[in-house]
């Protein structure tokens, strides 16, 4: 494992580390207690000190299988967690002081800790980027020894930019992979420039860039890949970076045409930590299985600069002029 330093708080983090939005099981199936340990076991048994999770993961069961766990272990691991998406409706003005507060609380409970390594927004609406009050909350949450570090998740790069005009913002979390570029022209040097860790989420783009997937390929009804292509639920660049599924599959048949023999997932994480600006990536893992393949990624032929050439020319040719402007 390679570890880098995730921006001001100065924590040395695993490059690669662990999404848990389906740690536990598909998307879609039930919680899987059983599976969520094994594999969060698993990742800190090869180096990985970073878990992602969020208090709406599996109703709060995420945050107390990583919490668990955690606590079990000898070694350092940080967890960090996110909150505001419980609020129904998601909309600015639900996004009230006293019921953050609360929110921290119950996730300072499941996890069973008393201080969170990060607390981050979990892709608040754009308004709410332009409440301090919003923000001073963390800081009071930070003086009072409740939180470590605080940061967001966004949907999108003006969402970042705004967010780390706030001095004690220390991560962002944003999807970053070989088909959502964007965020690595201003963005990553403004947050370099500010010392912000940015975090990588959606590596593989909800699967795609695994390779795994053609035009035949089905979803289960609870699974966003199958509802949530056109935002019915939460923001489309969720899945599938916002790409029509099928032009991703093109673009897809391009790439596996580069690398041959190729792991494309090994060459999609190589990729993104391509970038120093990066601190990590948090790809998710429904299997002991999906984790150790994505871990397998530093053992991978590297990738050369000409390949990057050819990756992005594949991103101009199907990808940019649909979703560039977009997020």
């Amino acid at each position: 494992m390679n570890y880098r330093t995730l921006g001001k708080t100065g924590l040395k983090i695993s490059e690669i580390s662990l999404g848990t939005w389906q740690v536990g099981g598909k998307w879609g199936s039930e919680f899987n207690q059983k599976s969520a340990e094994e594999i969060i076991n698993t990742a800190i048994d090869n180096g990985v000190n970073f878990i992602d999770t969020a208090d709406v993961y599996s109703n709060g069961l995420s945050e107390k299988t990583v919490g668990k766990i955690v606590r079990s272990r000898s070694e350092d691991v940080y967890i960090a967690t996110k909150c505001g998406r419980f609020l129904d409706p998601h909309i600015n003005s639900a996004y009230q002081v006293a019921i953050l507060r609360k929110f921290v609380e119950n996730s300072l409970s499941n996890l069973g800790v008393e201080r969170i390594d990060l607390i981050q927004l979990h892709c608040p609406p754009t308004e709410v980027y332009y409440r301090p009050e919003i923000f001073e909350l963390f800081d009071k949450l930070i003086e009072e020894g409740k939180i470590r570090n605080y940061g967001v998740s966004v949907a999108n790069v003006e969402e970042a930019l705004k967010a780390i005009e706030y001095p004690r913002v220390s991560t962002v979390q944003i999807i970053f992979n070989m088909f959502r570029q964007r965020p690595s022209e201003l963005f990553f040097k403004e947050a370099k420039a500010k010392n912000v860790g940015i975090i990588a989420r959606v590596p593989l783009a909800s699967g795609l860039l695994t390779g795994k997937f053609n035009k035949t390929s089905t979803f289960s009804n609870d699974d966003h890949r199958n509802f949530n292509r056109e935002g019915a639920i939460f923001d489309k660049g969720e899945t599938f970076s916002g790409i029509d599924f099928e032009l991703g599959l093109k673009a897809v048949e391009e790439l596996k045409e580069i690398f041959k023999d190729q792991s494309l997932v090994h060459k999609a994480l190589q990729w993104i930590l391509a970038f120093e600006e990066v601190s990590c990536i948090i790809p998710g893992a429904s299997s002991v299985s999906q984790l150790l393949s994505n871990l397998d990624t530093f053992s991978a032929t590297p990738l050369l600069e000409s390949d990057i050439e050819k990756v992005n020319a594949i991103y101009n040719k199907y990808i940019k002029k649909e979703v560039h402007h977009l997020w």
